[in-house]
Parts: C-alpha cells; sequence; structure tokens
C-alpha cells in the first residue's frame, strides 16, 4: 500500500533494469535531491554548511571510494587517508603550478595522481590477499605519510610544513580560499559527490562492476570463466584511489582551507572504513548512511545531553562516540554485517507487503 509496485508495468527491458525502477523510490530521490539543493541552502546557515554537510558530503564520497575496492572488490585496504593526502597534495600543487586554471578541475584532475599511486601498491594484491594485502596497503599508508612530512616539494617548502589553500575561482566565482562563501563550496561539493554516485551505480552495474563482484565472491572461479584478476583488481584500486584523492582534495579545498600531513594519519583510514562497515559494504547508499552516522553523532550527543540538562565536555562526547561506534560495529558484524543499508532495504521489503506478515 505504501511502497507497492502493482499497477507499475514495464514496457520495456531499458525500464525493467532502470536504475529505480519502483515510483516510490524515484519520488523519494526527488524529494531528497530537493531538500539537498533546495531546502539545506534556503534554511542552514554557515555553521550548519561548514561543520556538518560539506564533511558529510566529503567523507560520504571517500567512503563509496573505499567500498568500491573493499566492497565491490573485495580487497581491503588500510590506506584511504594516505590515497586522499596525495589526492590534496596534488591538488595544491597544481594549483600552483596552474593558478589561473579553474579550481574545481584541479580537483577532478589531482585524483588522477591518487589513482596512480594506488595501481603502483595494488600491484601486489594479483599474489596476496585478505590480511596479507592489508599489511600492504598499511605500509603504503605509512610511506605516503613519510613522504608528505619529509619531501618539502610537496607543500612548497613552506615554514610551517602545511599545504595552504589559496584563493582560486570556479566560473567567475571564488570557490577556495578565506574568502570563498560556505553556500559555494557546498555546492561544489554536493554536485561532484552526486557525479561520483551515479557514476559508480552505472559502472557497477556494468562488466566491470560485475568483474570486481566476481573476484571478490570467488578469485579462482571468475578467472575461470575468463575474468583477467590483472585488469580487474587494479581497475578497483585505480577507481578507488581516484575517488579518495578527489575527496581528499576537497577536504582541504573546500573545507579545512589548510592541513598538516597529521590530518591524512592511519585514524582517517580507519574512520573510513568505520563508515564503510557501518553503513554496509557493497553499498552506495550504505556510504551515505555510515558518512552520516559517524559525523553526526558526535554533534548529536553535544546537543542533546545540555538539551536534558545535563553539562558534558568536548573530550566526554568524543570518548562517548568511540564507545558507541565500537560497539556498533562488534553489532552490525555479527548480526547485520551488511550495515545500515541492509536494515534501510528491510524497511522496505517489509512497506511492500504492509500490513500483512512479514516474512
Amino acid at each position: 500500500m505504501l511502497y507497492r509496485e502493482a499497477g507499475q508495468f514495464k514496457t520495456s527491458y531499458a525500464a525493467d533494469q532502470a536504475v529505480f525502477p519502483l515510483r516510490e523510490d524515484r519520488i523519494g530521490l526527488a524529494a531528497t535531491l530537493f531538500a539537498a539543493f533546495v531546502l539545506v541552502p534556503v534554511f542552514a546557515d554557515d555553521f550548519f554548511l561548514s561543520s556538518i554537510m560539506i564533511p558529510f558530503l566529503i567523507f560520504a564520497c571517500a567512503a563509496i571510494g573505499l567500498n568500491i575496492l573493499t566492497g565491490y572488490a573485495g580487497q581491503l585496504s588500510l590506506g584511504t587517508g594516505a590515497f586522499m593526502g596525495v589526492g590534496a597534495y596534488a591538488a595544491y600543487k597544481l594549483t600552483s603550478i596552474f593558478p589561473e586554471t579553474n579550481i574545481v578541475l584541479l580537483v577532478l584532475v589531482s585524483g588522477f595522481f591518487s589513482a596512480a599511486i594506488g595501481i603502483v601498491f595494488g600491484l601486489p594484491s594479483l599474489r596476496i590477499k585478505g590480511l596479507y594485502l592489508a599489511v600492504t596497503t598499511l605500509a603504503a599508508q605509512f610511506f605516503l605519510e613519510w613522504c608528505f612530512i619529509r619531501i618539502p616539494w610537496l607543500y612548497n617548502y613552506n615554514s610551517s610544513g602545511a599545504i595552504e589553500v589559496p584563493q582560486r575561482e570556479a566560473f567567475g566565482i571564488i570557490a577556495s580560499g578565506p574568502a570563498a562563501s560556505a553556500l559555494t563550496r557546498y555546492f561544489i561539493v554536493l554536485a561532484i559527490t552526486l557525479a561520483v554516485t551515479v557514476l559508480m551505480k552505472n559502472v557497477i552495474r556494468g562488466h566491470i562492476g560485475r568483474s570486481w563482484m566476481m573476484i571478490r565472491d570467488m578469485d579462482i572461479a571468475a578467472e575461470l570463466i575468463g575474468i583477467r584478476p590483472l585488469y580487474a583488481k587494479l581497475s578497483a584500486f585505480a577507481v578507488s584511489s581516484y575517488i579518495c584523492g578527489l575527496a581528499g582534495a576537497m577536504m582541504v579545498f573546500f573545507w579545512l582551507g589548510a592541513a598538516e600531513p597529521s590530518a591524512f594519519s592511519i585514524s582517517l583510514s580507519f574512520q573510513i572504513l568505520f563508515m564503510a562497515i557501518l553503513g554496509g559494504l557493497g553499498s552506495l547508499m550504505g556510504s551515505y548512511f555510515g558518512a552520516a552516522f559517524i559525523w553526526i553523532l558526535p554533534v548529536v550527543i553535544r546537543f542533546a545531553f545540555p538539551a536534558l540538562g545535563i553539562d558534558i565536555g568536548a573530550e566526554t562526547v568524543q570518548h562517548l562516540t568511540f564507545m558507541i561506534i565500537g560497539a556498533l560495529i562488534i553489532f552490525f558484524l555479527i548480526a547485520e554485517p551488511h550495515g545500515l543499508a541492509r536494515l534501510w532495504a528491510i524497511g522496505k521489503e517489509k512497506l511492500r507487503v504492509w500490513p500483512f506478515p512479514y516474512g
């Protein structure tokens, strides 16, 4: 009654294979896009945009990148933070070399440098997998962090050792730097993240995405039926690293404004991994759920307790966040390995038969 496909007839193969075949899904998507492009800009202030919406979208983009590699291709990675750093430093160098170029274009190009580094560190995946591959990506994390600190050329020999975002324009509007408005940066991040989501959704539904999932499920059987592990695994590393590098460039240029090498430490890699696990591995929607939950949870705790008359410090908020996230990760790994995305799918399935019994 609330979520039925009764009466919705498909008259072509394209309509049957649409990304959103049900009318209710299309209505929900339209409402979400309307809220993101109209309601949030109209009613949200600069603090809400800069502190909640922009980082949420950036982390969702990074979680999508990790999900491509770990959730769809089955290659465990602990170097997400480092690949995000490669994109950030590449964008910084590109803005120094091409100061008159559109900053959005430079951010998009910076992801290719991260993709190249990802391919290099993805080569061991042709021989090893599982925990050993995770250790290899962890080595990439430490090595790239060392490069961010020890190679002064990457940060233009700044005495602080940090990269500072210069003022740059996009389409005649100031898009980065201290003078860039929060609304402009929000629209840029929103457009890029949605474009990445739509592109990845179509790639996953095609032969490339199917080859990733076959390698994930059983690589030997996939090779026997004609899937080449070399192309499948390295393409997954390249696409994942590109998206993570893109997210890292957006994080510095459209959110933080400046960053030190510690911003791309192993803790960032674990944070993105937790977002993918809680949201649901192998789900683009789960990447949004995980990013929203982990990033917004401390904000909710910080405002909920004072509303109840309980005074709570910032360090207590952080400790509570770690405890809740850790407990939820254990819970989901035991009870629902597919995360919040699976709970969302189960809820929709129950709506399709409501008010009749489900299961």
